[in-house]
């Protein structure tokens, strides 16, 4: 008969894999690697969500990993952009590639009706040698060719059929800029592997995400049809079940804390895995806490208490001082306040060194409209929703499990 593994303890397993319970000593190409890969289409998110896990992290760190294209971002798992080595690059596009073509089949498929999206991914895969376009400019050119089709399908055939990396300016800390697509090929010097080691994948997952199901495995990439690799993998791992009786598959000698082992407060970034790589996700976060959380532009900023998703928050910076919301989801004890408090000025400092720091309850009247400065006028990050496009991915990536409540 397998183990149980409850609620809590699922929890704690997926919070000390995630560097959450202790933050870790390394780099950030190592972190990332651990992760394997962050979500990314919100382009700073990757900072807050490395300083949230590292003992020593700075912005410079991850700016100079994208520059010196050591950490691309590419669009992989769940057609969403991510983070990732140059390394994993090349062997997690194939594995990702169902979810792509899964996004052209569903959310384009009247508008690329009768079309050779081979010919388009060509077309663009030239246009992209010669020079880093915009996803509009990318369009447009395409439209010349293919006038009868919409300019904006058309770039995205290109984006889900040839890797593409969207290269700096953009996501570099303080400085930013639009999304312009080199192919990843050129970008970094190798071309993504001719196909996906599905096994070892999956044991990367469950490195980074166990214990979990088949159905958890196929939410966080986009894909179906994953329970043969599971049966093939299964004398390497354990096999437990969880308080419904799903059966639930983890390395052997991964951690798996007690409930009851501390969880310190934490404060993630929009759109972190953490949240999105699951099917049933109340191990870190309860469906009331979900509805309020996912929206239709995609995923808020949140908050663990207790390694539960409590509350959300958003970073106001601004030249000469910079005020940190937070909108809890149930009333705080002065303990949870006082955690949260302490946190969030170390959260503060780490974005907006050197400015008058501000925390302020969500509840109580929010900064005036004139009062608030996007980071492109001070250098710092602003929380730029994701792109239509994107957040569309988002969506898509989500009905492998259920549809995505809104408030």
């Amino acid at each position: 008969m397998a183990q149980v593994l409850r609620r809590r303890e699922l929890g704690r397993a997926l919070l000390a894999r995630q560097m959450l319970l202790e933050r870790a000593d390394a780099t950030a190409e190592e972190a990332v690697t651990r992760l394997v890969g962050m979500q990314a289409q919100a382009p700073y998110a990757p900072y807050f969500g490395l300083w949230s896990r590292l003992r020593k992290f700075g912005t410079a760190d991850l700016t100079d990993a994208l520059t010196k294209r050591r950490l691309v971002r590419v669009a992989l798992m769940r057609s969403t952009v991510h983070l990732v080595t140059t390394a994993d690059y090349r062997s997690l596009r194939p594995w990702a590639q169902p979810a792509l073509d899964r996004e052209l089949d569903t959310a384009f498929k009247t508008i690329l009706t009768g079309l050779d999206r081979a010919a388009v991914a060509e077309s663009g895969r030239a246009l992209l040698g010669a020079r880093h376009l915009t996803p509009k400019e990318l369009g447009a050119a395409l439209h010349e060719w293919w006038p009868d089709r919409e300019p904006r399908a058309l770039a995205t055939v290109v984006r889900n059929l040839v890797p593409l990396v969207q290269v700096p300016p953009r996501a570099v800390w303080g400085v930013g800029g639009t999304t312009r697509y080199a192919t990843a090929a050129c970008w970094t010097g190798a071309e993504p592997a001719s196909a996906a080691d599905s096994e070892h994948i999956v044991l990367r997952y469950l490195a980074a995400f166990g214990p979990a199901s088949v159905a958890d495995v196929q939410t966080w990439a986009g894909r179906t049809r994953l329970r043969p690799v599971l049966e093939r993998l299964r004398p390497r791992l354990a096999v437990f079940r969880n308080e419904h009786g799903v059966e639930l598959f983890d390395l052997p000698d991964a951690p798996r804390p007690d409930a009851d082992a501390r969880a310190p407060v934490r404060f993630l970034p929009e759109y972190d895995n953490l949240l999105a790589s699951h099917t049933d996700r109340t191990r870190v976060i309860s469906e009331e806490a979900r509805k309020r959380v996912m929206t239709r532009n995609g995923m808020r900023a949140t908050f663990l208490v207790d390694g539960q998703v409590t509350g959300a928050w958003k970073l106001h910076p601004g030249k000469a001082s910079a005020t940190l919301e937070i909108d809890p989801f149930r009333p705080l004890t002065a303990i949870e306040r006082a955690e949260i408090e302490a946190e969030g000025a170390r959260l503060l400092e780490f974005a907006v060194p050197g400015a008058a720091h501000d925390l302020r309850d969500g509840t109580a009247p929010s900064v005036g409209s004139e009062d608030r400065v996007t980071g492109e006028e001070t250098g710092q990050p602003s929380e730029s929703p994701a792109s239509p496009r994107e957040a569309q991915a988002w969506r898509l990536g989500q009905q492998a499990t259920r549809p995505v409540q809104t408030r």
